[in-house]
């Protein structure tokens, strides 16, 4: 199916305008472009049409770019997101940063390096109106022994620290997401984040992303007091509509409980249902949630 009929097919699915979220909620529903990637990397769909499928199919406010499905971002091109993002109503909420280098490496011109990498997402974040960047926390070797995660608790507090001062003149936020590896031990995360301890700097629970040692209820809820951005991982639903490997009714009392009540973002993962019924799945578990 080439690009226009895949829209075409799209919209002839579309919920309501109404459907989208009310102000002074419990939450504000975004999505997660990773959601779609198969279909923009098969290009029946491309990082431009993203506001207007989460707008028309799912009625869905906020946009959570990925940096990896973009093309490549001139000043005319974000021009073009700009008005797309306007002219169907869609909120830019956070860019989510890959490939630009590890922020915890041990060689401090390589960490600075990765650093600056990111100064131009911040950039483009701050044009489309986005409140956060999120980056990863990857090291050149995993750290094991408590003196190997000191030291790189304090390499990535220097690359973060660094890229948060650049972010915040621009009224940026600096987000850290759970996202393997050592960065998916929630206590290694809120070290750092009292290390760097800035303002603009914070964390994006990601429900899945734990090893199957680590209770996952429990450690969203270590890195909810410093959440800035909540990712509200699913796979599968069951006949009830209900995630199978989440109780999220549990997960999202976490998140609600700590005082989060901002953006929630649908991150579909799954391989038995198409993105498109795994997107409209994970929403309408978070419309019943939002009563």
């Amino acid at each position: 199916m080439n690009r226009r009929n895949f829209l075409k097919s799209a919209g002839a699915l579309a919920v309501p305008f109404a459907a989208a979220n009310a102000q002074g909620a419990k939450f504000r529903i975004s999505l997660a472009e990773w959601s779609i990637h198969k279909a923009i990397r098969a290009h029946t769909l491309s990082n431009l049409d993203f506001p207007q499928v989460a707008r028309e199919r799912f009625g869905i406010e906020g946009l959570e770019f990925v940096n990896q499905l973009w093309e490549a971002p001139t000043q005319e091109y974000l021009a073009r997101l700009k008005q797309n993002i306007a002219r169907h109503g869609c909120k830019g909420v956070l860019i989510m940063c890959d490939g630009e280098g590890m922020m915890g490496h041990s060689d401090p011109a390589l960490r600075r390096k990765a650093a600056e990498n990111h100064y131009k997402w911040a950039d483009y974040a701050a044009e489309l109106g986005c409140h956060s960047i999120r980056c990863n926390m990857h090291p050149d070797k995993q750290p094991t022994t408590p003196a190997e995660i000191d030291a790189y608790i304090g390499y990535c507090a220097d690359s973060f620290t660094r890229l948060c001062e650049y972010a915040k003149p621009r009224e940026l936020n600096v987000i850290i997401e759970n996202h393997g590896g050592v960065s998916s031990d929630p206590d290694v995360v809120v070290r750092l984040m009292k290390a760097v301890n800035l303002p603009n700097f914070g964390t994006l629970p990601d429900f899945g992303n734990f090893p199957k040692t680590v209770d996952r209820y429990e450690a969203v809820g270590k890195l909810m007091p410093y959440a800035k951005g909540v990712s509200f991982k699913c796979w599968d639903f069951g006949p009830d509509g209900r995630e199978t490997i989440i109780d999220m009714d549990k997960m999202m009392k976490v998140v609600l409980d700590s005082g989060y009540h901002n953006w929630v973002g649908v991150e579909y993962e799954g391989e038995r249902m198409t993105e498109f019924e795994g997107i409209a799945a994970g929403k309408r578990v978070l419309d019943r949630l939002l009563g």
